[in-house]
């Protein structure tokens, strides 16, 4: 988790050597730590599904290493929201729906962070835990897809592939639940 912060720190402060520290800069910055939390996020959201369905050692350490996958994605995220405040202060781009949406969004990253540790997780108990992290993670799915779907619309093409591989995530996410209860309902031990 620290090098992937670490690496993400870094790719802001070149991006920012190249664009400059001004609202070129941080607009490539708010992309760069975009994707680059897109990335993390879309990997650990997808990892069990993913294990579930093409078992092997790749999947296995995914799935092992989801939880600093997870926190890897909010240290990036927080990153993001740096450079969003830090835009925020040099213009007004943001509409209140739009501050609401990033709040509920952030709030939900907090929360899974949080919970992310053996301590808070015992706390909170599996069922809440699994409730907490479920939620979060679907809304933060959603907030991926009406970040991107509408600029694959409106912008560019190019954004497609974000929007394919949020698609896919959610297809892999769903068939795997619905594997899993199918094999709960046979009775199949150790599912």
């Amino acid at each position: 988790m620290g090098w992937a912060a670490l690496v993400v720190v870094a790719a802001s402060a070149a991006t920012l050597g190249v664009y400059g520290a001004g609202e070129e800069g941080i607009r490539a910055v708010i992309r760069l730590t975009a994707r680059t939390s897109f990335v993390l996020f879309s990997t650990a959201f997808a990892a069990s599904a993913l294990a579930g369905r093409w078992p092997g050692p790749a999947t296995r350490w995914l799935l092992a290493n989801r939880r600093q996958i997870g926190v890897s994605f909010a240290a990036s995220h927080g990153v993001h929201l740096i450079a969003i405040l830090a835009l925020a202060r040099l213009t007004p781009v943001f509409t209140d729906a739009t501050i609401a949406i990033a709040v509920l969004g952030y709030v939900a990253i907090a929360a899974m962070t949080v919970t992310s540790f053996d301590r808070t997780a015992a706390w909170l108990g599996p069922r809440r835990w699994r409730r907490l992290h479920l939620t979060a993670g679907y809304y933060i799915w959603a907030v991926f897809l009406a970040s991107y779907l509408p600029r694959t619309i409106l912008e560019s093409p190019a954004y497609a592939a974000f929007v394919l591989v949020l698609l896919a995530v959610l297809a892999l996410r769903l068939t795997a639940g619905r594997r899993y209860v199918a094999a709960c309902g046979a009775g199949v031990p150790g599912v």
